[in-house]
Parts: C-alpha cells; structure tokens; sequence
C-alpha cells in the first residue's frame, strides 16, 4: 500500500477556515442585527423616545386639567372667560389690545 500524498498547504487549509469562521462570528457580534452597534443605537432611540414621554405626559396632564377645570362639576370662570376671549377673538371695553 502507498503512502498518501499530502498536498503542499494541507495544513494550513484548517487555520485559515476557523480564522474565517471566527471572523465572521466577530463582525456578526460587533454589527450585526443583535450586535453591539444596534444595541448602542437602540438604547439611544429609548432615551428619546422616553424624553418624547415625558413631554406627551406634561401635554396631556396639562390639557386633563384644563378639561376638568371647564367641566360641568367644576367651573373656572377665569379659563372660561380667557377661552371665549381667543375663541370669539373679543375684548373687553375696558382692555387695551396690542397687537
């Protein structure tokens, strides 16, 4: 029986396919569709969107008063008053506008 014949760079054939390998499983970690990058930019869009938040709840605490204020329960002659006032566009006889 004859010897088998190894063809010159069989041994190296091996290392470069794990380097390959484990170069690709290092890209696919840095920026892949779960890796670091997108982690990174996700925790960005969720500090923004946690800020927009913030500023819709103000908006909507805000707007939830106003409502119960104007309500039939409770009346604030005051808002109602500065409300007919920017809706009808009217001023008192007494008030001076400037514009």
């Amino acid at each position: 029986m004859a010897p088998k014949r190894r063809t010159p760079g069989y041994g190296i054939i091996l290392p470069i396919a794990l380097l390959g390998f484990a170069g690709y499983f290092v890209f696919a970690a840095v920026q892949g569709e779960y890796g670091v990058f997108r982690r990174v930019e996700l925790e960005a869009d969720r500090a923004r969107l946690e800020g927009e938040l913030a500023l819709l709840t103000q908006e909507t605490d805000r707007m939830r008063d106003q409502t119960r204020r104007l309500s039939d329960d409770y009346l604030d002659l005051d808002l109602l008053d500065e409300r007919a006032r920017i809706v009808l566009g009217m001023a008192r006889v007494d008030e001076i506008v400037i514009e």
